[in-house]
């Protein structure tokens, strides 16, 4: 007779590939319309999410384990080394608004190339940071931005939602691919395994050798993205697939030193005009603050990358598949959650679904606060054994209650972020004006520069605190939930403490899309008046 846990593994996966494959048929109808560049684009976006989503839930772990740093030096070390990335995302958008985006995304690769061909190999902290997180954070930086400007200029109007849902989807798809390879690689080498090269001669541990598979898809990511093709942009609902002109050589320069240089002038001068009206308008600022509110549940997702790692090995045990628990789970998910919610809220306020969403995500997190007694029902159940056996493969003698509380406090955190991330994801494009699609973005990032520099340190301190390295038992590790649930719930009651603001924002938004619709079809009006005028007056009486 079947086990109740596998019919639910059988209907479950058959409402998977069917759901997915509605997914892929929708998008494709969609945005069959829109050029080559949308394809490559969101390739590009699995390939770099798949390679960072590895590297980044090994980060802490490798610098503590591979380099020598302390919980709180290492946790310190990703802070400042994540808080100098949100610093130069913060200005590269505008350069991408300036060069274009082929130009943008093929710098950006070619730096993150540079920092995973070292990574792999070096154990030197100096070297790790001049030639490897530094250069990994700014081409992370370029290719961030960039990319959702692209799917603005390469879909319709009427497309763009789509276009994003799609984006959110595949970025999610890449993350999943990335926890999943951070496991495979940890339980095929160990914990603490090593690789060896030309008999012996090099080394390398096994958080390195999951930099070293970044290093590949990094490669396949620089194939796509020198396919794409300079200038392709919608302008009025049409495609248009010029280049950009190609300026007048002086006598002594080349081609190439002439376009680069012309470009490094270009992105100077522009990014800086930009720069400076984005900055001066009044809506820029209100939804600045906006998401300065929405820092501190966002930041959940810091812990859940940099925390959630150490403490996960510490208190479940070495070799437990932690990357799946958030990282496969989570993604997996938002990417069948997503366009579900989508459909169920499209005529509900943005401010109420972010509002109730991060109610929920903020809330989940003490889950993980409950005693085990809590979840000791579903202990040898269907519940469990998909778990513990068909899942994580969790030995019995490390099997016990607290696996079931994270798994169900992701689930339910997971199930907040559908509601309220993509919408914001969407709004974020389509608030900024067109040409500083790419300032507005990455000026988004500014709540999260200060936001960083207290949670690295932070992150290795509860881990220090409450799951210390060498301990046998750990009986206070769920501070670390009651730390990071607290602040995450600073977020949903400031949207209400301040909810007139953001509504009154939100009413002039729609109003001012409003007003401008209706110029455009007057202007349209006029034209097709125009027209009508002149081809009378070409008439022979």
């Amino acid at each position: 007779m079947m086990k109740t846990v596998d019919i639910v593994i059988y209907v479950g996966m058959i409402a998977f590939i069917a759901a997915f494959i509605y997914m892929v048929i929708s998008y494709t109808k969609g945005l069959k319309s829109s050029p080559r560049e949308l394809i490559i684009l969101f390739l590009a976006k699995v390939m770099e999410y798949i390679a960072y989503g590895s590297m980044n839930l090994c980060f802490v772990l490798f610098l503590s384990s591979d380099v020598g740093l302390s919980d709180i030096a290492a946790g310190s070390f990703i802070g400042v080394w994540s808080m100098s990335l949100t610093l130069a995302t913060m200005f590269v958008g505008s350069v991408a608004d300036a060069i274009g985006i082929r130009k943008t995304l093929l710098v950006g690769t070619l730096l993150l190339f540079c920092a995973r061909l070292v990574m792999p190999f070096s154990t030197n902290i100096y070297i790790l940071t001049f030639f490897g997180f530094i250069p990994l954070g700014i081409g992370m930086a370029m290719m961030g931005p960039v990319l959702s400007v692209g799917i603005k200029k390469y879909t319709k109007p009427e497309t763009t939602a789509l276009g994003f849902a799609l984006f959110y989807t595949l970025m999610n798809v890449g993350w999943a691919g990335g926890a999943w390879i951070f496991d495979f690689i940890r339980k095929w080498m160990g914990e603490r395994g090593s690789l060896e090269f030309f008999q012996g001669a090099i080394s390398i541990s096994t958080y390195q050798t999951i930099f070293l598979a970044g290093l590949g898809f990094t490669v396949l990511n620089f194939i796509g993205v020198y396919c794409l093709r300079e200038g392709v942009e919608f302008k009025d609902g049409k495609l248009f697939l010029g280049t950009a002109p190609t300026p007048a050589l002086t006598p002594v320069q080349t081609p190439a030193q002439s376009g680069a240089w012309q470009a490094i002038k270009k992105a100077a001068s522009d990014s800086l005009a930009i720069l400076k009206k984005v900055v001066v308008e009044k809506p820029f600022w209100v939804y600045l603050f906006m998401l300065g509110t929405l820092v501190f549940v966002r930041m959940a997702f810091y812990h859940f990358h940099y925390t959630f790692p150490k403490y996960g090995i510490r208190v479940l045990g070495e070799g437990v598949k932690i990357g799946s628990i958030f990282g496969v789970l989570n993604p997996v998910m938002i990417v069948f959650l997503t366009p579900l919610v989508a459909a169920m809220t499209k005529n509900i306020k943005s401010y109420t679904l972010l509002f109730v969403g991060t109610g929920i995500s903020a809330s989940a997190l003490f889950i993980a606060v409950l005693p085990a007694q809590f979840f000791t029902p579903l202990m040898n159940t269907w519940v469990s054994e998909l778990v513990f056996d068909r899942w994580l493969e969790v030995p019995l003698v490390q099997q016990q209650p607290i696996f079931l509380a994270l798994v169900v406090m992701v689930a339910v955190f997971t199930v907040g972020e559908a509601i309220w991330s993509p919408r914001l994801m969407q709004f974020t494009a389509e608030i900024a004006p067109k040409g500083k699609e790419g300032a507005y973005i990455s000026l988004s990032y500014l709540p999260f520069f200060l936001a960083k520099f207290f949670a690295g340190p932070l992150s290795g301190w509860l881990v220090a605190t409450y799951t210390p390295v060498g301990a046998t038992s750990f009986p206070y590790h769920y501070m670390v939930w009651i730390w990071i649930g607290s602040m995450s719930m600073i977020s949903p009651l400031a949207l209400l403490f301040f909810r007139k603001l953001f509504r009154k924002a939100e009413l002039q938004q729609n109003e001012e899309k409003r007003e401008a619709a209706t110029v455009a079809a007057t202007t349209a009006a006029d034209d097709d008046d125009d027209l009508g005028d002149l081809s009378l007056a070409a008439k022979p009486s």
